[in-house]
């Protein structure tokens, strides 16, 4: 797939089909995370494939953080979002992307644009390989939760969750809010 069709193409997956993806695949995409650019070279990146009962374990934790968000919502919309976070769409695997923590501002800023870009490079690579994503932070709204479940201890800061797997619908691209880059982009000179 050309370079800019995966980038126009990569939309967030909500539903998965049961179909395992390889560890050669997952591997071919975690390795092009580890190719992004990162703050001094530093590489702050670290990324838990996760499967089987730990994720169902993370599907809990996100279920009710599900619930309680969706209070009040259209009762059929809100019943499809819960399932979405109680299973991560039937995704076989989530990955858990993390980065050092740090009390630090600047380091702190500079470690999650690293994480960022390895993340994106991720997601990119999953829709070049077929596969489906969803870069996700609702989870962290239990971050507690997925420490405990994870055993990811406090020098790592937990930056987002991405489910992956054959997607099993398809995603209208949304629209731009600056087609044009009319107000997004300023030349100067």
């Amino acid at each position: 797939m050309d370079f800019y069709d995966v980038i126009y193409s990569r939309r967030a997956i909500r539903k998965y089909k049961p179909d395992e993806v390889s560890r050669e695949t997952l591997m071919k995409i975690l390795d092009a995370a580890n190719w992004a650019p990162s703050g001094m070279n530093l590489q702050q990146w670290e990324f838990i494939v996760v499967s089987g009962e730990k994720k169902r374990e993370l599907g809990e934790s996100y279920g009710k953080v599900a619930e309680a968000y969706t209070a009040g919502w259209e009762e059929e919309r809100r019943k499809k979002f819960i399932q979405f976070a109680r299973t991560f769409g039937g995704a076989p695997v989530v990955i858990v992307a993390l980065t050092d923590a740090s009390n630090n501002p600047s380091t702190r800023k500079m470690n999650l644009e690293s994480v960022s870009a390895a993340l994106e490079n991720l997601l990119l690579a999953a829709c070049a390989e077929g596969l489906g994503t969803c870069w996700m932070t609702g989870p962290l709204q239990d971050e507690a939760a997925i420490r405990r479940i994870l055993n990811i201890s406090q020098d790592k800061e937990i930056v987002a969750l991405t489910p992956v797997g054959y997607p099993d619908m398809v995603a209208k691209p949304p629209a731009r809010l600056d087609p044009e880059l009319e107000s997004k982009v300023r030349w100067m000179s």
